[in-house]
């Protein structure tokens, strides 16, 4: 027993009633959810999204309804799957609500009573015992054998010990013995605190002023496409304003120069861009998922792919969670483990799969029953006579048993502790214990012998939480992936620098000061996201304690664990591990990067098409040709025969080398000169076909001929075109045909489609076509196939020079 100081004798009712006006109620204050009307209306903050908009109101205005509907239903069933996606109410502090205590345990007027837990004010006498969730932040005045699981606030995965002598003023939440705090529990024993902090003063409230003022900051996805929406949009007013006034120019009527403008405006906006990005990343979801990642924000499943700093936690998704035997020291192990189980009140799972009470003894019980000695048999075999409780005091737990016809003492305990209590066996016993504790392992000694005074010492355990195999490969794949992993714990910096080393987040001569963090507060974890932020990183962060949730919240993408975490960690994540394991982060980034790669090649495939478009109309127009291509007909273009490819392309499988490259640079753009290129040479190409093609069928036959000419000719070279859009170094062949079957049928349908709309009666009249002959559906389809057959040759040019440039 520890009871340094009188017990609290608390305050009066009155006093209390007083206090609880001065200082509010014990209760975090809530924090206001974004309203579901703004998330929706969030949709639409984009500004190709406001491109689309503008084209449609003009549409509309012009008296082309069709367009002017087809656009504005796109954009809400867009803007409604963002919703549905994103919409989750922000219930982070209301969880922290939830961990406080509901009632409490006080001394007032002299006697024990209970309150409700919003009543608790500063100067009340807290009465703890086992179970009990501690309703403020207390100063302890009575202690008896007391631990606390504080694991929520600390990170550290053991109830930590507490006594009433004061601790360091500086010292860190961990080692506040002298000090309960809201929201933890009592693991074992007995105390009374006296309250001295209540509310948003607690260290819990603390962490929930933290979450409400840290921010989300825009994913990379976003600032990217925010690039190309813009210069879209500059792109798309410039020609068209040089268009509007060719048109005056040309003396051309102010309905002909809207409806030049309208068409341009169509063609140069992809009307498919929102939905398809909504879809890739709608699809890492559901590919995440089945790497038990559990993606809860749209654009974290991008985000991931690009990171470049994971912060995790130690304890549960680097280690397993669980207190296991590493180490034997001792001349005999056997004898060793036997004597240490016969000193434990702890039993173990039918299963080893765990156990119930203190951590050490369990992992000790574990080791026992894979040598084959239970504690059932222990206590059948050698009854208990005596028990001596652990004492933070003695540093040992003492238990006497029947053994045979005598009496055995069985001691485990500081080896500081033991080591003046034996006889025999004690030489090299602190050497030893320096050189385990070096390895960061929880140190127990074991010693029995017939009288308490005169033991054996037999050996020496050595415990800790150990790494899981699966993370020591993931580190190492993340390692060749070009990310840092860094560690950020509660725990002792020996015990974290211990598991760094053997997990290799720190090899030989590497410095631990960037990727190691012990003993971190709430602070510190905010800190380092930001410091790493700075650097220009994109930074991962994961939890599973309260103290972690701000960090969360301010990383670029916030995992929690999903077995282990609490519920605050969860809400304020963008990501949950369903299996809380450092691997599954690595799989979620290999499939972010998949999504990527999808998305820009979709978007490249997208923007050649349009580029295309946009030039066939520019072109014409300053040659004072008619339309060669009217809205309707260019919407079609957009939503159906390059969307629905675009969207058969975000479903590509990842690619195999996606690990072997470093990440993208954060200011890498979406589209970079590669891609540029690509798109500047399919449209030249395209427009020189799809022009060749108007022009000569004009000079041969009625406008109506060359447009209908025109338009199968740019559907089918956009169609053929998807085939070679997989894959920017690779040709269609060598990337598989059959490795992504839906391209394959939304080609051939859309091709299909497109011929039966120069025949069917009513698609005639709404896309204003006639009949197309055989003999120019031919024609059509072999000058659809000439862009594609351009991409790839340049493709193979390119694969044989490259060779010769290294």
């Amino acid at each position: 027993m520890t009871a340094l100081a009188p017990a609290s004798p608390g305050i009066t009712s009155a006093e209390a009633r007083i206090r609880l006006q001065r200082h509010g109620e014990n209760a975090l204050e809530r924090e206001r959810a974004t309203p579901p009307w703004r998330i929706f209306v969030a949709q639409f903050a984009s500004p190709v999204i406001w491109l689309l908009l503008a084209a449609a109101a003009i549409a509309g205005l012009l008296g082309e309804v069709v367009d002017a509907i087809a656009i504005a239903t796109i954009l809400v069933v867009n803007a409604l799957v963002g919703f549905f996606q994103e919409y989750r109410a922000d219930r982070a502090v209301l969880a922290l609500r939830a961990m406080t205590a509901p009632h409490a345990r006080v001394v007032r007027d002299g006697r024990p009573t209970s309150i409700p837990a919003a009543e608790v004010v500063p100067g009340d006498a807290l009465l703890l015992e086992s179970g009990d969730i501690v309703a403020a932040d207390a100063r302890l005045v009575e202690a008896h054998r007391l631990t606390a699981n504080e694991a929520a606030l600390t990170g550290e995965s053991l109830p930590n010990d507490k006594r009433v002598e004061p601790a360091k003023a500086e010292a860190p939440i961990a080692e506040q013995h002298d000090r309960v705090f809201a929201g933890t529990s009592i693991a074992a024993g007995t105390g009374t605190a006296e309250v001295i902090a209540t509310g948003m003063q607690t260290q819990l409230g603390r962490i929930a002023h933290m979450l409400a003022t840290t921010t989300d900051s825009a994913t990379p996805l976003q600032v990217r496409l925010a690039k190309v929406s813009k210069t879209l949009m500059i792109a798309c007013l410039a020609i068209v304003g040089v268009v509007a006034i060719v048109g005056v120019l040309h003396g051309q009527s102010t309905f002909d120069v809207f409806l030049s403008a309208v068409s341009l405006a169509v063609a140069a906006v992809p009307e498919g861009l929102p939905a398809v990005v909504t879809i890739a990343l709608a699809i890492g979801v559901q590919r995440m998922a089945s790497r038990n990642v559990l993606v809860r924000k749209l654009h974290a499943v991008e985000t991931l792919g690009c990171a470049t700093v994971i912060c995790t936690d130690k304890t549960g998704t680097l280690t397993t969670g669980s207190m296991r035997v590493r180490e034997l020291w001792g001349p005999d192990h056997a004898r060793l483990i036997d004597a240490a189980a016969a000193c434990c009140d702890a039993d173990v799972a039918p299963d080893l799969q765990g156990g119930i009470g203190d951590a050490t003894e369990v992992a000790i019980l574990l080791e026992a029953a894979e040598r084959g000695l239970t504690r059932a048999d222990i206590e059948r075999t050698r009854p208990r006579v005596e028990v001596i409780p652990f004492d933070p005091a003695t540093k040992m737990m003492e238990i006497q048993r029947v053994v045979g016809a005598e009496h055995r003492w069985y001691v485990k305990g500081a080896a500081e502790a033991l080591m003046p209590l034996c006889a025999r066996g004690t030489e090299g016993v602190l050497e030893a214990t320096q050189q385990l504790a070096g390895r960061g392992l929880r140190v127990l000694a074991v010693a029995e012998g017939a009288s308490r005074k005169d033991l054996t010492f037999l050996g020496l355990i050595g415990i800790a939480d150990p790494p899981r195999t699966e993370a020591i490969d993931a580190i190492a794949a993340a390692r060749s992936a070009g990310i840092h992993t860094v560690m950020i714990t509660g725990d002792h910096v020996v015990t974290a620098r211990a598991i760094a080393s053997e997990m290799g987040i720190v090899r030989q001569g590497e410095s631990f000061d960037d990727l190691v963090h012990a003993r971190a507060t709430p602070e510190d974890k905010i800190r380092i996201v930001r410091d790493w932020k700075s650097r220009g990183d994109i930074v991962a962060m994961t939890g599973d304690g309260v103290n972690d949730a701000p960090a969360l919240r301010e990383a670029h993408v916030g995992i929690a664990m999903g077995k282990g975490g609490t519920e605050v960690t969860r809400e304020a994540s963008d990501i949950v591990l369903a299996d809380d394991n450092y691997a599954s982060i690595v799989a979620g980034i290999r499939e972010g990067r998949g999504v990527f790669d999808n998305i820009r090649k979709a978007i490249e495939y997208l923007l050649s098409g349009n580029a295309a478009e946009l030039l066939v109309m520019l072109v014409a127009a300053l040659a004072g040709m008619p339309l060669p291509l009217l809205p309707v007909q260019l919407l079609w273009i957009n939503l159906v025969t390059d969307g629905l490819p675009a969207l058969a392309l975000v479903m590509d499988p990842t690619e195999e080398d996606a690990m072997q490259r470093p990440p993208r640079r954060p200011k890498e753009p979406l589209l970079g000169r590669e891609q540029w290129f690509s798109i500047g040479l399919t449209a030249l190409v395209q427009t020189a076909v799809t022009l060749g093609s108007f022009a000569w069928a004009l000079a041969n036959g009625e406008l109506d001929q060359a447009r209908d000419l025109a338009f199968s000719v740019l559907v089918f070279g956009q169609l053929f075109r998807a085939f070679a859009s997989r894959s920017p170094q690779r040709v269609f062949w060598q990337v598989g045909v059959l490795g992504n079957v839906l391209l394959l049928v939304v080609v051939f349908g859309s091709a299909f489609v497109q011929v039966v709309i120069h025949e069917v009666p009513w698609t005639q009249t709404l896309f204003r076509v006639g009949q197309i002959s055989n003999a120019r559906i031919v024609v059509a389809i072999a000058l659809g196939l000439v862009p594609v057959t351009v991409v790839e040759v340049v493709k193979l040019v390119r694969a044989r020079q490259r060779p010769q440039a290294s």
